[in-house]
């Protein structure tokens, strides 16, 4: 497994893992995520792929993308309520349905922190959806720790 930049050549790979997320969201929230969409489409991941303020990550086993990492740098500014910081906010990570329990995430996670702390950021942060208690589970045991928990009421 070879974790590098994505490139143009990955975007059906990327394409085909965000429909994947898409699912995984769509059976924790179905009242949010409806079933068969893309977070991102192909024109919107062409340009993704062109900012360097957000990389994006790819684990290839050989010439199949295997799982992702978005990334998007946040540049925290001073505030009456908060310090300034630089954090690298984790917008999306997934790994193949047929690739999971091999390593792949924690690779990617492991990767992305590196590239955080080779920039300089003092944090490394993501959201999860409540019910996907596996990659609650993931996070935690790589060492992150809730930061604040927003509540909801259906009405």
């Amino acid at each position: 497994m070879d974790i590098r930049l994505a490139s143009e050549r990955d975007i059906p790979g990327l394409l085909a893992l965000l429909l994947q997320v898409g699912q995984v969201h769509h059976e924790i929230r179905p009242d949010i995520f409806p079933n068969n969409t893309l977070k991102y489409d192909e024109s919107t991941l062409s340009a993704l792929l062109k900012d360097n303020t957000r990389p994006i990550f790819v684990a290839m086993c050989g010439s199949f993308v295997a799982g992702y990492c978005f990334c998007v740098h946040k540049d925290c500014q001073n505030t009456s309520v908060s310090v300034q910081r630089r954090e690298l906010y984790i917008d999306d990570l997934c790994v193949d349905e047929n690739h999971r329990s091999q390593g792949i995430a924690k690779a990617l996670y492991l990767h992305a922190t590196a590239y955080a702390k080779d920039c300089g950021c003092d944090f490394v942060t993501l959201n999860v959806w409540c019910g996907n208690d596996t990659a609650m589970r993931f996070y935690e045991h790589a060492g992150m720790s809730p930061r604040h928990i927003m509540m909801e009421m259906k009405l």
